[in-house]
This record gives C-alpha cells, sequence and structure tokens, in this order.
C-alpha cells in the first residue's frame, strides 16, 4: 500500500518531467498516475480488507480519493446467505496459481459434474511456483458446477466448484 506522501511525490515528479503516465506495482497494490488533461490516477489494493481509491478528477494536479469498499462486502453477504440458507458451498483456491482438473493432461478429470464427494475428495491441482497442490473438497456433497476452465490461472480465494452440500 503505497503512503499519501509517496503518491504526492510521484505527482509531482510525474508532472515535472515528460513522462505522459506512470504504472506501479509493489507489494500487491497498482499506482497508475497520467498528466491532467489525459485521464485519471488510480490506486488499487488487491487486498479486499483494504480500502480502494477511487479515479481523481482529471484537473491541474491529479488528485487521489479513498473511498470505503462496498461491492466486496455485498458479494461476501450473498455468499454468505447462500451458504446459511444450505444451497450450495464454494471450494475456493487456496492461491494463486493454475487451475488443472486432471493429474496429466491425458487423464481424466478428478471431478465432473454431478459427481458425488466427501472431505477428503482431490477435486483439482493448484500449480503455484511448480509445486503441484491438490485441493480437497473439505465437504461431503455433489459437485453442481465447476466454475474455471483447466488450465486457467486463478487467484487466492476464487470459486472453483458450486457443491450441493449435504
Amino acid at each position: 500500500m503505497y503512503k499519501l506522501n509517496e503518491i504526492k511525490e510521484l505527482i509531482k515528479l510525474v508532472n515535472q518531467s515528460d513522462i505522459q503516465e506512470l504504472e506501479i506495482e509493489n507489494e500487491g497494490s497498482r499506482l497508475l498516475i497520467r498528466k491532467p488533461g489525459k485521464t485519471e490516477s488510480i490506486v488499487i489494493p488487491s487486498a479486499p480488507s483494504q480500502p480502494a481509491f477511487a479515479p481523481a478528477v482529471p484537473a491541474q494536479q491529479p488528485v487521489v480519493q479513498q473511498q470505503p469498499e462496498t461491492a466486496p462486502a455485498a458479494e461476501k453477504n450473498t455468499e454468505a446467505a447462500a451458504q446459511e440458507s444450505g444451497q450450495y458451498h464454494q471450494i475456493t483456491s487456496p492461491m494463486v496459481g493454475t487451475f488443472y482438473a486432471s493429474p496429466s493432461p491425458n487423464a481424466a478429470p478428478f471431478v465432473s459434474k454431478g459427481d458425488k464427494v466427501d472431505e477428503k475428495t482431490v477435486v483439482c491441482i493448484v500449480e503455484a511456483m511448480k509445486l503441484m497442490n491438490e485441493i480437497e473438497a473439505e465437504v461431503k456433497g455433489e459437485i453442481v458446477e465447476i466454475l474455471v476452465e483447466n488450465g486457467q490461472l486463478v487467484e487466492y480465494g476464487q470459486p472453483l466448484f458450486k457443491v450441493k452440500a449435504q
């Protein structure tokens, strides 16, 4: 996360140079600064618990405004309500990596739609930094939906499967 004085210093440096746009990624945050008249300055933290910075209004000096994050909270409330009502359990990715539905390219998938699973059933592999991590269902039920494609990059906490819990 960038400190306000760091952002102000970067804005000043961009305004004093011939640079039209500066984008920096550091420690899970992205900072984008564009010169006035082009568009805006944006800081986007990747962690959902941190407050988001909204686009600033183009002016002589780019301005960064802090606003509370509301969309993820609404999504969490919807998910929580669905889980409390017993509709579906979501199996989520415990890490950033590549999703694999089967143990090897020519092998059958670990699970398919309609398959019954229990807490110890391996449902997929998430590869992170050349390590193959087997992901278990952690719930007893039936696979209702597979939410990602084989070989797709997944994020931490991203839903991979919907399971009708039993």
